[in-house]
């Protein structure tokens, strides 16, 4: 898929399509976003994307994307790894203090990133996938495209510059280099919601190995 406009984009992602049907307020604001002299000329290029990628967020919500979901069974995980264009998968235990931390930050940016799916899976729920994958440590998140694994982020290595703490846009960035994720979305409002959302303080030092 080529990429976006970047005035398209802009005006996307400020305004989540998955929660908007209505188009005609989305291009009115791409209107007032662009250049009058730019937007004549490629009006028609950007309406065309601006319909594609709104059209493109309905059928994959409707799919579940653009949501942090837990998958109970290991059998539907394979079906979405490998049904899936982009997957990003956190392999966790819920009672795990940093499993809950990545818990608490991948679903930002699910929510933000419609084009990817986003789950989490209870390793004891995922026995032979954890033994196929040779997970250790927990947390650990794999990404995939068209079902190949592109990345692997065990415990909080390389995210931040302190080994127990990063920010929302530091694991967007990290995903975005392995190509998971289209563009980044990811702003300094989210990252102050989030802290204000937070409940549990980030405080255990170690990965967590379960073995």
């Amino acid at each position: 898929m080529p990429p976006l406009d970047s005035q398209v984009a802009k005006v996307l992602d400020r305004q989540q399509p998955t929660d908007s049907d209505d188009e005609d307020a989305l291009i009115a604001e791409l209107e007032e976003d662009s250049d009058n002299a730019t937007f004549a000329a490629m009006r028609e290029q950007r309406l065309q994307q601006l319909h594609a990628e709104l059209n493109r967020a309905k059928i994959q919500k409707e799919a579940s994307y653009g949501t942090y979901q837990e998958i109970k069974d290991e059998k539907q995980l394979m079906d979405i790894t490998t049904g899936s264009k982009y997957c990003v998968v956190h392999f966790m235990k819920p009672d795990f203090n940093r499993c809950r931390i990545m818990d608490e930050k991948l679903g930002p940016i699910a929510e933000k990133h419609y084009e990817t799916r986003i789950v989490s899976i209870n390793v004891e729920n995922a026995s032979f996938l954890v033994v196929k994958l040779g997970i250790q440590v927990l947390p650990c998140v794999l990404a995939f495209i068209d079902g190949v694994g592109v990345d692997r982020i065990i415990g909080f290595e390389g995210l931040g510059t302190k080994p127990d703490s990063f920010k929302l846009a530091q694991l967007e960035d990290r995903l975005l280099d392995c190509g998971v994720l289209e563009r980044a979305k990811i702003t300094e409002t989210d990252e102050r919601m989030r802290r204000q959302q937070k409940i549990r303080p980030e405080e255990d030092n170690d990965d967590d190995e379960w073995e």
